[in-house]
């Protein structure tokens, strides 16, 4: 009989797994938030802060932006791929990537088939140079794109691209976020590049890792978590190892029941949870407890979508709109822009739900987390732009 799980520990269950249960202060241990997560998404767009800080951030308030570079291009300790999207993980877990760089590899080859990415030849040649003049990026080069479309890339990106994905290439370090592109063999260290592990092993890793940190899940939320093992995959993977897992069914916001698996400790995750810190914290619009839509819709009744490809006419909040998390609930959704230069933080607009009260205390506690996140990008002042208060 499957283990039944109410609404409120669900949502308690999931934040804890994603690190947004406890206070955010005290000793920071980047490494150890990225480890837990186990990947945090990449963004260039910066209206506040770029979304792999703020993500740290989010579960310590002391981090600061330098420290993940260091990690990168120092250390060591973490190396870029591509999940759901660009990323970064644990260096640990490059053993277990071959399979993802082998399938977005044939994946990404068939640009040259569409013409979009020079041959092995040019290719060769542009690793050549790479392993002659050092790390490299994709302004080292002065081929064109043949489209004026707006997604349209230079065949040398392509092949760069091509290569990245297919781990023959690696990032060596970021410069004001542009990426520099070396060869693997002198990015990753020699332990983790020459560890051989079995297709099979890697597939089972990566589904016992997701759920471990799901906490609980369907197979299509263990798939896409990585997003580096097929449905398929997954599906004969649970019937491998069935035995080991957890049949549950989750209580969703709306009072449905959500048939779904969870790992073996279950039990013991259920008797250990706590009440979530109260604090009230601004996540970014990419921060893992939010990205999959459906899931944080269905636990926490939340309607949350990033409009920044949608024009603005059509936006029903903001270009780049961040949820409002306090406890187990999402209370609201800010948009705000920050001004490094000036060390200004505005406030454009706040929507608070309709169904959370904002009395005097709440708006208190927003401000407070605005100063906080304030002072983490540079900005000392916050600006409340006409209106904002007024949801």
């Amino acid at each position: 009989m499957a283990l039944r799980i109410s609404n409120r520990d669900a949502r308690r269950l999931w934040l804890d797994a994603q690190g947004l249960s406890a206070t955010p202060t005290g000793p920071l241990d980047a490494m150890a938030i990225i480890r837990d997560l186990g990947f945090v998404q990449l963004d260039t767009i910066q209206a506040v802060a770029r979304a792999h800080h703020h993500i740290l951030w989010s579960r310590n308030q002391n981090y600061r932006e330098p420290m993940l570079d260091r990690l990168l291009a120092k250390d060591r300790a973490i190396f870029e791929h591509f999940t759901h999207d660009a990323s970064v993980l644990p260096i640990e877990t490059f053993p277990y990537w071959r399979r993802q760089f082998r399938r977005l590899g044939e994946k990404t080859l068939r640009w040259e088939d569409m013409r979009a990415m020079p041959g092995p030849s040019e290719r060769a040649a542009i690793r050549a140079r790479i392993e002659e003049e050092g790390p490299l990026s994709t302004h080292a080069f002065d081929t064109k794109a043949k489209s004026s479309e707006m997604w349209a890339r230079p065949p040398h990106k392509m092949a760069l691209d091509h290569m990245w994905y297919a781990g023959e290439l690696a990032t060596a370090h970021r410069e004001n976020f542009t990426k520099f592109y070396d060869l693997g063999e002198r990015v990753i260290p020699p332990e983790f590049r020459q560890a051989e592990i079995a297709d099979e092993t890697q597939i089972d890793w990566l589904c016992r890792s997701a759920l471990d940190r799901l906490g609980f899940g369907s197979e299509g939320d263990i798939m896409r978590f990585w997003d580096a093992a097929a449905l398929d995959e997954v599906k004969t993977w649970r019937v491998a190892h069935g035995r080991d897992l957890v049949d549950v069914e989750i209580a969703n916001a709306d009072g449905s029941l959500l048939k779904a698996l969870a790992p073996p400790d279950i039990g013991q995750r259920l008797e250990s949870l706590s009440a979530p810190t109260s604090r009230l914290r601004i996540l970014n619009p990419f921060d893992p407890a939010v990205r999959d839509r459906k899931r944080l819709e269905r636990l926490f009744g939340f309607d949350f979508r990033i409009e920044i490809f949608v024009p603005a006419a059509q936006r029903r909040w903001g270009y780049y709109v961040m949820p409002i998390l306090e406890g187990d609930r999402f209370v609201g959704r800010i948009e705000a822009k920050a001004d490094r230069k000036k060390g200004v933080l505005t406030v454009h607009n706040v929507w608070p739900e309709p169904s959370v009260k904002w009395g005097r205390a709440r708006w208190d506690r927003l401000a407070a987390e605005l100063d906080r996140l304030g002072r983490f990008v540079g900005c000392r002042t916050v600006i409340w732009g006409k209106g904002a208060r007024d949801g």
